[in-house]
């Protein structure tokens, strides 16, 4: 005999598909509600999407890639722009918009890699010192603060002097002083949550304190670390830019935004284009991201739902 379900079992399955699917539905609307009636967000998607997509596609749109990765070509020096050179060329005769759209690649893998590492370190050291608090948390934050006396940047800058200037050691030394500022927002975070009433069950039933932190602290701390990373992530590319234009971050020939404003500014009122576009760059990416992360902000934010 064949079974056939019984109506309690179509009942239930029935119920159960769609609640899932208005579940999903809800933050789906709610994105589109973000994206719809604010339109600086869809703005800055519409620059980070674009920024993602010369990161990942630039080989291919730039019109002269190999001047992009630092060809020469001395017929065409301090060209202004034109048809055949729509940004112009700089003082070697390189194609600005090549090297501009070969540039969004290390501007965002820079980003990415910075934000991860800080957010690697900072986000267990600052959940575990919020949930423990007594003398960890006063050790945790004392060693936080003593990074935090200097302002990134400069503690950026004499890093990369101490180990050489490269893209690397910029990178390596962007993440050591960015990651204290993840620490103190999920140290903050923790703190408000160990004395919940879902965290106090979990504690009393035996619960493992490694495991109250990372499932029930560490998931509840996600949100805000999201939206400070997207905003960081615009914060990176500029500082990477700062210790480029320093002279101690991306060396030539590498295609840095920071690097050829740095290589132009001599020439900033006879050859304006030459930095004048890179800066527009890491202007306009600075900007896509912060408003992303208005937007994240606003998506996440309980107060913001529409009933």
């Amino acid at each position: 005999m064949t079974a056939t379900p019984t109506p309690t079992m179509t009942t239930a399955t029935a119920a159960l598909r769609p609640a899932a699917f208005s579940a999903r539905d809800t933050g789906l609307r709610r994105l589109i509600r973000v994206l719809r009636t604010d339109w600086l967000a869809a703005v800055g998607l519409a620059i980070v999407l674009l920024v993602i997509a010369l990161a990942v596609f630039g080989q291919w749109i730039a019109p002269f890639p190999a001047q992009g990765l630092g060809e020469t070509s001395a017929a065409t020096r301090n060209l202004a722009p034109s048809v055949a050179h729509v940004l112009g060329t700089d003082q070697l005769g390189r194609d600005v918009l090549s090297r501009i759209i070969m540039g969004a690649r290390p501007a965002l893998v820079i980003s990415l890699v910075v934000v991860f590492i800080a957010a690697v370190i900072g986000i267990p050291l600052g959940a575990i010192a919020g949930y423990r608090g007594g003398w960890l948390d006063d050790v945790l934050m004392r060693v936080t603060e003593v990074f935090q006396a200097f302002p990134p940047l400069l503690l950026a800058m004499v890093t990369v002097a101490i180990l050489g200037p490269s893209l690397f050691n910029a990178g390596l030394a962007l993440a050591i002083a960015w990651w204290p500022w993840y620490a103190r927002l999920v140290r903050a975070e923790a703190r408000s949550l160990r004395d919940r009433p879902f965290v106090e069950a979990a504690r009393a039933i035996g619960v493992p304190a490694w495991r109250i932190v990372s499932v029930h602290i560490l998931r509840n701390c996600m949100t805000p670390v999201l939206v400070q990373a997207t905003v960081d992530i615009g914060a990176v590319v500029l500082a990477a830019g700062s210790l480029a234009f320093l002279g101690l971050g991306a060396q030539p020939p590498s295609p840095d935004w920071g690097l050829m404003v740095a290589e132009g500014r001599g020439q900033i009122f006879t050859y304006w284009w030459i930095s004048t576009f890179p800066g527009l760059a890491i202007f306009a990416t600075v900007l896509g991201f912060n408003l992303i992360g208005d937007a994240l902000r606003d998506l996440f934010d309980p107060r913001q739902v529409k009933r």
